[in-house]
């Protein structure tokens, strides 16, 4: 049986970061935790697989990044991510494509009956 990380590489990180930053700007551990929460622990993504995923989508312009000065007694840097028009656009695109890979998942699968178990319902 697959554990949670590897499940989560089946789905693109891009997909998932995107999706969470049309909604608010975010940092990445931010991301990995909500990426958790709404998924109900099923999947799971390091925060170095974040930050390559962040990286790229910057350096593609579908991305910007801006940092901000936290903490008083240990002050840090925090990145956050912004995404850009591009970023909805490439967005969309994406999310069409795996709504269209999903819908095909689930009519395949719909003809596979585990012993004891009823085929999907379509």
């Amino acid at each position: 049986m697959a554990n949670n990380t590897e499940t989560t590489k089946k789905v693109s990180a891009e997909l998932l970061c995107l999706l969470l930053l049309s909604e608010r700007d975010m940092y990445v551990y931010e991301i990995t935790q909500e990426i958790s929460r709404r998924s109900q622990g099923l999947l799971s993504l390091a925060e170095a697989a974040i930050y390559v995923t962040m990286y790229r989508l910057v350096k593609n312009g579908y991305v910007t990044d801006r940092r901000e000065m936290i903490g008083q007694t240990k002050p840090r840097i925090r990145v956050y991510y912004h995404i850009t028009d591009d970023g909805r656009e490439y967005f969309e695109k994406i999310l069409e494509a795996h709504k269209r890979a999903m819908k095909g998942l689930k009519y395949f699968f719909a003809y596979v009956e585990e012993p004891g178990e009823p085929a999907l319902e379509v």
